[in-house]
């Protein structure tokens, strides 16, 4: 697809869009997000959402990195307006995160006034510093380090002050250091009946998952016949993902 720089973020317009998809990475993958995420966020712009993607490179000021990503994708979309790329008046607008990506959306709806048709939240975790960056322990004896705000912090502001009414989160079978069901309990409790929660099959890394071209052969081999099965297996959670994340943002949208 046809991926754009514009102000900073990486940005995919599809030819009759229906929302805007504003997206948020996790800590070490989020510098590159339109090259980490391709397949899923490609997928999303195939289904008619324009997708702009923010990089940005984890610091302890989480705060200060979701105000950032926020202003870019506003200048962004407001520019898309201004050139005419984005005709339509409103299109609805949805967050969605991964990993360290939850997080800054939920900061961006606890702290700052916005529009927000609904938030998509995946394998959402809120580790302190030491936890979330093994140098950290080692240097914690002498310095007080610690991700601002603290995860105590981030959960008492989502629990007094997030605005996002619908919210969609999503784990892992096998995702060892997700935090969805704490998170989980909050958003109930702030938005009874408004909060979807789904378990998939797959790891933490499932988000990232790229494809790959098989091109079988001239005679199609017992190798080829392998290359293909592989292929269905590596990538059936991400089609999974996919498939959970398009029917929650349009329940009337072709799988």
């Amino acid at each position: 697809m046809d991926w754009k720089e514009i102000r900073g973020n990486w940005v995919v317009i599809p030819r009759n869009p229906i929302g805007i998809i504003h997206f948020l990475g996790g800590a070490f993958v989020a510098t590159a997000p339109h090259l980490t995420y391709r397949w899923l966020l490609e997928h999303l712009a195939s289904k008619g959402y324009v997708v702009i993607a923010t990089p940005f490179v984890n610091t302890l000021d989480h705060q200060a990195i979701a105000k950032s990503a926020l202003l870019n994708f506003e200048r962004t979309r407001e520019l898309l307006h201004d050139t005419g790329e984005l005709r339509k008046l409103y299109l609805p607008i949805y967050g969605v995160g991964h990993s360290m990506g939850c997080k800054l959306h939920l900061l961006i709806g606890s702290l700052f006034e916005v529009e927000r048709a609904g938030n998509i939240l995946i394998s959402f975790n809120n580790y302190a510093a030491k936890e979330a960056i093994p140098l950290v322990e080692q240097l914690n004896s002498t310095l007080a380090i610690e991700f601002t705000p603290t995860p105590l912090e981030t959960n008492q502001l989502v629990q007094e002050r997030y605005q996002i009414r619908r919210n969609l989160l999503i784990k892992f079978s096998n995702d060892t250091i997700d935090q969805s069901v704490a998170l989980t309990k909050i958003l109930q409790a702030r938005f009874p009946e408004m909060v979807t929660v789904q378990t998939l099959p797959g790891t933490h890394t499932t988000p990232l998952g790229q494809d790959i071209k098989w091109q079988p052969g001239v005679s199609f081999t017992p190798f080829d016949a392998l290359g293909q099965w592989f292929k269905q297996e590596v990538y059936r959670d991400l089609t999974q993902l996919k498939r959970a994340m398009l029917l929650w943002l349009n329940p009337l949208s072709p799988p």
